[in-house]
């Protein structure tokens, strides 16, 4: 049988003696009252696009959805089992969180994917395949005169990616409601893992830009 990784009980030891020692009234608090989290953000599975380290959050300031390419599907309330919808169903109605952010990255490896598809799919189930299929409607929207290097061209999808996952969350009547109502904000961001930057969409244009 395996061990557990190590480096992983190495990392815990470091939590439980150092951070979570330092924070250990704020951990019993929100064991006593539970999460108040006032921001969702929903981002990328990927492993270098982590938001609470790029945002330098403490226990119990996000709630984060994550998955493969930071995509949101349009709301369909039939018999499937919706794992994203589900989660910003919660983070929406039971939480009441503020704030809901999509937050896309550079180098993603899903939005590659679906502008270099493989021949073959990784696996029978090709659960990747299907899940990318949400990327479509951004395709229609990508406009490329072929002055585009392949890293720019990546750019701007992954960043129109984001404008049309916050597009469908609107297509919650609950979070349309909200946001009528002024009762919460939808935000778009895209994370550079090669420099650090963050950029953030204007919500009129869709366009991105750093802040100041």
């Amino acid at each position: 049988m395996k061990t557990f990784p190590e480096h992983l009980l190495n990392g815990y030891k470091s939590f439980i003696e150092h951070r979570h020692e330092e924070e250990r009234l704020r951990y019993l608090e929100l064991a006593e009252k539970g999460q108040k989290p006032a921001t969702m953000i929903i981002a990328c599975c990927d492993s270098r696009a982590a938001p609470e380290t790029i945002f330098s959050c403490g226990p119990g300031e996000l709630f984060v959805l994550r998955n493969v390419a930071n995509l949101v599907p349009p709301f369909e309330p039939d018999a499937g089992q919706h794992g994203t919808s589900a989660a910003i169903e919660f983070g929406v109605q039971a939480l009441k969180v503020q704030n809901i952010v999509v937050m896309g990255h550079g180098r993603c490896g899903g939005i590659n994917a679906t502008l270099n598809p493989l021949e073959e799919p990784l696996a029978p189930g090709d659960f990747i395949g299907k899940w990318l299929d949400l990327i479509k409607p951004v395709a229609e929207q990508f406009v490329d005169d072929g002055s585009m290097s392949a890293s720019e061209r990546q750019t701007a999808f992954e960043r129109i990616s984001v404008g049309n996952s916050i597009k469908n969350l609107r297509s919650f009547p609950y979070i349309a409601e909200l946001e009528q109502n002024k009762k919460i904000a939808l935000h778009g961001a895209w994370f550079d893992i090669k420099t650090g930057e963050l950029w953030i969409m204007d919500h009129k244009t869709g366009e991105f830009s750093r802040p100041e």
